[in-house]
């Protein structure tokens, strides 16, 4: 007889107190209801093991289950109709606190509109923002959701994030507008410059600045000037523009990342029967060599080995969801700049998404190595956008793709894939596919998923496959 878990306390309240006899204990007579056991009374062990301990008979116990279930079950009315009563006292209390947010971040929306058109007097600029500072102010704490409230809801912070972005941006259209009022009310009139602006009649002879440029380092001396020091950073090295304009050429100011890449990844990606000059199939190699360098080696190993980790199925279905963003990004990057990859980088490192294939995993649910992991994805990404930079987008695409030769040579994006599909199909045909999932059942839609997209099987399914080596 099964006894599920939600009537163990029962049970054993029912049947630990009072001292067991002799006969209870030997497993003669129920100890429930202190019946012999016989031919119409079947003894269940109640533990400590199978055959020794004390034991009840099933109509007992089907009476105590059925006892736990009722409760269990008047437990569980009682618990929802408390999370309906918390959410319904929740939702306006919510939504009054998101209004205010609203209302005070459109009104520094409105006024960083209002400053940046120039037509307010510095006077009122300067009591516009005290008196939205004071609106800032009178927001109250945001208010705590009762427990039966997702704790994770975001959209209170969501809504604090965007009301602090637009206060931000106000605070700075008045600084600005200020800082330079101040300075363009203290230059003296220079009516003799009026004929070289050729400005309007009536000009003041006081010509305004909008924008001064000190350069990186004024700040130091100026600081120094007040009795403060602060040692400055070290100098950059110019961009390739202003080392242009100084007469320096490129290649003396900075070395390129990947100088013989031209020439030597097209015979590589030969030798691997990838084809250089097919622009598809160069983006499809990039986008899985991306994905390895930055996504799969180095931190995700040790994530992978840490408790509450990933399983090799769920590596393999978020591996394929990231390649198709990787092939969007860079092809992409071809016309909209290296930028653009940070799309890839913000689904590669988000550690609140769940996983892709029905997985649930999520990077924030391991504590191993995830703000290294986090790091390498934006190095590795911020390398291959720098080689674009300097070298062209050719020349990424080309770093990538050789890497993805080396490492993932039969991967879903490689020209090996098809060939390492069949393969596998000729051995899953032969397996005991018994207590593999269903979503094995079906060879040839198997076959056609995996050609296709393989984190459609699911990760459970992909796991499997992957324990049985199919795919190497």
């Amino acid at each position: 007889m099964h006894i599920p878990a939600y009537a163990h306390d029962t049970i054993r309240a029912a049947v630990l107190p009072g001292m067991p006899t002799s006969r209870q204990v030997g497993g003669l007579d129920c100890r429930l209801c202190d019946k012999p056991f016989g031919e119409d009374l079947a003894a269940i062990p109640l533990g400590p093991t199978p055959t020794s301990g004390l034991f009840g008979c099933r109509p007992c116990l089907s009476r105590l289950v059925t006892r736990a279930r009722r409760a269990r079950d008047a437990v569980l009315a009682h618990d929802a109709e408390r999370a309906r009563a918390e959410s319904a006292a929740w939702i306006p209390v919510r939504d009054r606190h998101l209004a205010r947010l609203d209302s005070v971040r459109q009104a520094a929306e409105a006024v960083a509109e209002l400053i940046r058109g120039g037509d307010t007097e510095a006077l009122r600029v300067a009591w516009l923002l005290v008196s939205l500072e004071s609106a800032y102010t009178w927001i109250p704490d945001a208010p705590e959701p009762p427990a039966s409230v997702d704790p994770e809801e975001s959209e209170l912070k969501d809504e604090a994030f965007r009301l602090d972005l637009a206060m931000i941006t106000a605070r700075e259209a008045v600084a600005e507008r200020l800082v330079y009022r101040l300075i363009n009310e203290a230059q003296p009139e220079e009516p003799e410059m009026c004929e070289e602006f050729e400005c309007p009649e009536g000009c003041s002879g006081r010509h305004d600045s909008s924008h001064i440029d000190c350069g990186p380092d004024a700040i130091f001396d100026d600081l120094a000037e007040h009795g403060i020091t602060v040692e400055p950073p070290e100098p950059e090295p110019l961009s390739p523009r202003l080392a242009a304009l100084l007469g320096r050429s490129e290649a003396e100011e900075k070395l390129s990342p990947l100088p013989d890449i031209e020439e030597q990844a097209p015979v590589v990606l030969t030798h691997f029967g990838i084809d250089a000059d097919d622009p598809d199939v160069l983006v499809s190699a990039a986008a899985v060599g991306l994905v390895a360098d930055a996504w799969r080696e180095g931190p995700l190993d040790v994530i992978h080995a840490a408790d509450g980790g990933p399983s090799d199925g769920e590596i393999f279905a978020q591996s394929v969801d990231l390649y198709r963003r990787a092939r969007t990004a860079l092809v992409a990057a071809r016309d909209d700049g290296p930028e653009v990859l940070l799309a890839f980088v913000a689904v590669a490192s988000d550690v609140d998404l769940p996983w892709v294939g029905g997985s649930g995993f999520a990077l924030r649910t391991v504590s191993e190595s995830v703000a290294e992991f986090v790091q390498h994805v934006d190095d590795r990404v911020w390398f291959t956008a720098e080689v674009m930079r300097e070298q062209g987008w050719r020349a990424g695409l080309l770093h990538r793709a050789t890497s993805a030769a080396f490492k993932a040579p039969t991967h879903f994006g490689m020209p090996g894939w098809p060939g390492a599909v069949v393969s596998a199909m000729e051995r899953l045909a032969v397996l005991d596919r018994s207590g593999a999932p269903e979503a094995l059942t079906d060879l040839a839609a198997v076959e056609a998923a995996l050609l296709e997209a393989p984190d459609q099987l699911g990760a459970d399914a992909l796991d499997w496959i992957s324990h049985q080596s199919l795919l190497g």
